[in-house]
Formats: C-alpha cells, structure tokens, sequence
C-alpha cells in the first residue's frame, strides 16, 4: 500500500520501489482497499530486498517491527526512516472487521506517505531514488 501511495502523490518526482526481506504476495485485500481509494496496486509485485536496490536508493521505510530487526546492513549515505505499523494480514474476526483494519492501515500509511513527501519536498531532495 505504501507503494501505491508513494506512486500516486510522487508523481514523476519521486521512483519508488517496494520490497520486503521476504516475500508474501500481493493480498486481495490490500488491493481491494486501495482499489476503494482511486489507486491500483493490483499490478505491483511482492519483491525480495536486494543489495542492488539499497545502491539504487535514497532513503528506506521499514514499516513492520520485523522488518527493522531484519534489515541487511545498509550503506551509510541511505536515509532510513521506521513506521511501525501492525500488519493487517494478521487481522482476524468477521469478513467486515478485517477489512475495517485494512481501510485502517491504509489510511495511516496515506498519511504517513503524504507527510514523507512533504517532509523529502521541504528538504529540497531530488526524490529520484526513493
């Protein structure tokens, strides 16, 4: 999600890559919940971090507890930011308050993406590798 949030308020500014220290999948749920939003991400791939990508980039979010444990060491000029975030895969209960917990998640990562850009804007970064 936060992906697709980053491509839709990045415009060309910003190139943004996902990937995660482990691969799960693209969850029908996010896409939906995103689909909900204006945005698709029904097209985005669940990718494995690679070193290639932490050369390519500019700054990092890490947006799970595990994943910021699990970090492979970064190079020293790359920017790193944590959001720790619940995952809403995890939810359970009924149909109804899953997806409640996914509209939730993605209205904070919105947010946090809105005020990242904001913030990378603010500095004066060129956004390219982000």
């Amino acid at each position: 999600m936060a992906e697709g949030w980053a491509r839709h308020f990045g415009d060309d500014w910003l190139q943004v890559q996902s990937a995660g220290i482990e691969m799960h999948g693209m969850n029908p749920r996010a896409i939906e919940v995103m689909r909900e939003a204006g945005v698709d991400i029904s097209l985005h791939e669940s990718t494995r971090l690679t070193d290639q990508m932490l050369g390519w980039a500019d700054y990092l979010v890490t947006v799970c507890g595990h994943a910021d444990e699990h970090c492979p060491m970064l190079p020293a000029v790359l920017r790193k930011e944590h959001w720790p975030l619940d995952d809403p895969a995890r939810a359970t209960g009924s149909d109804e308050n899953i997806m409640a917990v996914f509209r939730q998640s993605r209205d904070d990562i919105r947010r946090r993406v809105e005020d990242l850009i904001g913030r990378l804007k603010k500095d004066g970064g060129e956004g390219n590798n982000e």
